[in-house]
């Protein structure tokens, strides 16, 4: 099956596109997208790899399924387009990122800077339909990222994966390498935030870990937009 997506992907997760489950996948989305709204727009569903292709992964950040409302979801976890409010998840992501880097909080929550630094900012499931979260859930989306995270797991590079939540830490079983670094903490949801979330430090000790090995450290700065501006 010829799937477009980002080419080193491609290679790296060719096996999938001729299983069953992503053909039956495959059929399931493009009726949704037919029959009603679905988020991301078609193009975007991939987006996390299209602006962070493979051997350029330093650190992967791991959502569940996309925002359910419009003009958010553009294919990168927790990040939306310049114009649209900030979600609270991310506005928490940020008062963390304040406290631990001192990172002053931006007007916006696209996200896509830290994308093109090596962050693979992926969502567990990469469909939803409009207003139902979740509503694409176990559809076969969790055994193709789970496709993609087992392959960088088994690269013998360092990197940093990010569990926010139970369902991001659940991939923890996955990543067996010494080499890669795993921070798990309780999500940045308004309803978990104050269980762990906050005061967990993931972005300097990321770029600790990356320093130590190396690599340089991501710039976490998201700067601020001029509203009205194209992006």
């Amino acid at each position: 099956m010829d799937v477009k997506i980002e080419e080193s992907w491609k290679k790296r997760l060719a096996d999938e596109f001729e299983k069953d489950y992503f053909k039956q996948l495959t059929d399931f989305v493009k009726q949704e997208y037919r029959q009603g709204t679905v988020y991301p727009p078609g193009p975007y569903m991939f987006n996390a790899f299209e602006h962070c292709p493979f051997d350029k992964v330093k650190v992967v950040i791991l959502g569940q399924d996309p925002y359910h409302e419009p003009g958010q979801a553009h294919g990168l976890c927790f990040s939306v387009k310049p114009e649209v409010d900030i979600p609270p998840s991310l506005v928490n992501i940020y008062k963390e990122l304040e406290d631990d880097l001192g990172c002053y909080i931006p007007n916006n929550g696209y996200l896509e800077k830290w994308a093109r630094q090596g962050v693979l900012m992926l969502n567990t499931v990469l469909t939803v339909r409009a207003h139902q979260a979740n509503s694409h859930k176990e559809i076969g989306w969790e055994q193709f990222t789970d496709a993609a995270i087992k392959v960088l797991a088994g690269q013998d590079r360092p990197m940093v994966f990010i569990l926010w939540g139970r369902p991001a830490q659940r991939k923890k079983e996955m990543i067996h390498n010494p080499k890669h670094l795993v921070l798990m903490s309780a999500h940045p949801s308004p309803l978990s935030a104050y269980r762990g979330f906050f005061g967990s430090h993931p972005f300097s000790r990321t770029n600790e870990y990356l320093e130590e090995n190396g690599l340089a450290p991501i710039d976490w700065q998201i700067e601020n937009v001029i509203r009205g501006a194209k992006e």
